[in-house]
């Protein structure tokens, strides 16, 4: 192949990736902002709700809010726990969710979003079933 060629689609390349960034930063940037929304007023008090259930059923459990997250964690192994954070990775910014639970010596780790979709779209029951389904899994 000719390298005027390659030395062409290249640049081409790096022209298209360079466009991209830039329209991609503003998405981020408001999805980090709706996503500091979604943290403070539906994820951690939804999961301070979920604490105080759990304890009442005898299920020790706490909630963290790291810088960016929130984390629901048992109190038994602080290995344990269902964290939600932002993944600005793929072209639409979207929350997920990180479950990790240790089994004797194995460490299962899952992260998958809770719906592709703007941080602002995302409702309280959404949430609420993914939290569920992830802790169906850590009290057993």
């Amino acid at each position: 192949m000719e390298t005027s060629t390659v030395r062409q689609r290249v640049l081409a390349t790096l022209d298209r990736v360079k466009r991209e960034a830039k329209e991609r930063r503003p998405r981020v940037d408001e999805a980090a902002r709706a996503f500091d929304v979604f943290l403070e007023r539906v994820a951690a008090p939804l999961c301070r709700q979920l604490v105080q259930i759990l304890k009442a059923e005898h299920h020790l459990f706490a909630v963290f809010t790291p810088s960016g997250a929130v984390r629901l964690a048992s109190e038994r192994s602080g290995d344990d726990y269902v964290e939600l954070t932002l993944d600005t990775s793929g072209d639409v910014p979207c929350v997920v969710g990180q479950t990790r639970r240790v089994r004797g010596g194995r460490v299962l780790d899952t992260v998958r979003p809770i719906r592709v979709c703007p941080v602002g779209d995302l409702t309280e029951d959404e949430v609420l079933e993914f939290l569920l389904q992830e802790l169906a899994e850590l009290v057993r």
